[in-house]
């Protein structure tokens, strides 16, 4: 190997091992436990604007377990991906998982009001609520669950969004049980969400 590959692959070999431990810490903090509930504290009281204009809280999910996804209805790709496996996820549950919800929550507020979220939404299931807001209160959900979202802009002048890509999973007591995995089998998923009812 001659010394400029050499030096050129240092730093690469250095960012994988960089974000092999990130990955690791990040599937340490957030992997459910066996009692339930995870190492640090993600979640708390938010008050958000449904589809319909309608504030919606925490409270209105007590005693059922519920998704939180964040996201943006301009995502390309990662978004829609995420919502369609869940909404396979909730098919699968079929009306055994009727009270069970996704709360897919923006972190573009402002292109995504109400109106834009009811229309986007009901491409996938009718059980994936998408929440809006002003930007104070997008913040301070997404700072809530550790969550991350950054505004960056394009070369055409335009902007779109960096954010995380983990689904939530949240207990029937409302607290964070772990990060929930909608890429495997959805009947397998179902059933996981079947016996946390």
């Amino acid at each position: 190997m001659s010394p400029r590959v050499r030096r050129l692959a240092l730093p690469v070999v250095a960012l994988a091992i960089g974000l092999a431990a990130l990955a690791t810490a990040v599937w340490i903090s957030f992997a459910p436990r066996p009692g339930g509930g995870s190492a640090i504290s993600v979640g708390g009281p938010f008050a958000l604007l449904g589809p319909d204009g309608r504030t919606v809280t925490e409270k209105d999910f007590a005693g059922t377990p519920f998704l939180v996804f964040f996201g943006f209805t301009h995502c390309p790709d990662v978004c829609p991906t995420k919502l369609f496996e869940i909404s396979e996820i909730f098919r699968a549950m079929g009306d055994k998982g009727r009270g069970v919800r996704a709360l897919f929550v923006t972190v573009d507020p402002e292109r995504d009001t109400p109106d834009v979220m009811k229309t986007y939404g009901q491409s996938f299931d009718s059980r994936i609520l998408g929440l809006t807001g002003d930007r104070a209160a997008i913040d301070r959900i997404v700072r809530d669950y550790r969550a991350y979202a950054r505004r960056v802009p394009t070369k055409d002048g335009d902007y779109t969004m960096e954010h995380t890509a983990l689904v939530y999973l949240m207990g029937k007591d409302g607290r964070f049980v772990g990060a929930f995995n909608v890429e495997r089998p959805p009947a397998e998923a179902a059933q996981d969400l079947l016996r946390r009812l």
